[in-house]
Formats: structure tokens, sequence, C-alpha cells
């Protein structure tokens, strides 16, 4: 059960504090280098943890091991932030402008997750789905 919940904690504490600190950025600060700063500390510390939790510390190694997903998530990453950084400065509040994409998010890769990955689809999902769609256009209006 730990092992199921866990993550899901580690998910919702780092939201809790990623739109907190994308709603508070400073509206004068350049994005980008918000971003940069992020960035920077966010390698120091994902490397630090490498050398910390890696049996072998074998840069090569351990690079040989990457693939695209790599990069393409590196780019998706400054679009997700980037995003949220916009969404706030143009006057969404934090509990509508996070909950509107997420919703959105959701819906969006219950239909990849059917079409793409042949991942079955019940009527109570598709039901809550469309409830969620209701949600939007009420929560928006």
């Amino acid at each position: 059960m730990i092992k199921m919940v866990f993550p899901v904690a580690i998910i919702v504490f780092s939201n809790v504090f990623y739109n907190l600190s994308t709603k508070f950025t400073p509206s004068r600060a350049n994005s980008f280098l918000s971003l940069t700063v992020t960035y920077i500390t966010a390698a120091v510390l994902s490397f630090v943890s490498f050398l910390v939790t890696s049996n072998t510390k074998n840069l090569a190694a351990e690079f040989s091991k990457l693939n695209w997903t790599a990069f393409v998530l590196g780019i998706t990453i400054i679009g997700l932030e980037l995003g949220y950084i916009l969404l706030y400065r143009a006057g969404w509040k934090i509990g509508v402008g996070s909950l509107v994409a997420n919703i959105t998010l959701a819906c969006v890769l219950l239909i990849i997750g059917v079409f793409f990955f042949k991942e079955g689809i019940s009527i109570r999902q598709l039901l809550g789905m469309v409830i969620c769609v209701i949600g939007l256009i009420m929560i928006t209006k």
C-alpha cells in the first residue's frame, strides 16, 4: 500500500509548492532567467542525488542507458513551467488555473491512453470525463 501511496504523496506535496512557487514568481522577473536558476538548482540536486544513490557512479555507463526521453522531458518541463508562470501572470487564481489545467490534462491523457496505448476505458471513466468537462465549463464561467 505504501508503495502505491508514497509516490502520490510526493507528487501532491511537490505540486503544492510548485504552484505556490510559480504563483509567487515576481512578475517583473524574466521567466527564462527564473527557469535557469530553477534548473541549475535542480541539476545540482539531481547530480548529488545520483552520486548518493548510484552503485556504480560511472557517468559514461549511466549516460549510455539514456535515450531521447531525457532530452524531450527537459524541453517539455520548460513548457510546463513557463505555462504555469504565464497562467498566474495572466490572472488565473491558484485554485482554478491549476484545476483547469490538470483536469484538461487528465482528459487528454485518458484519450491518449485509449488510442495510443490500447488501454481500456470503462463507462464509468467515460462518464467521469464528461462530468469533468461539465465541471470545467462551470468553473470557468
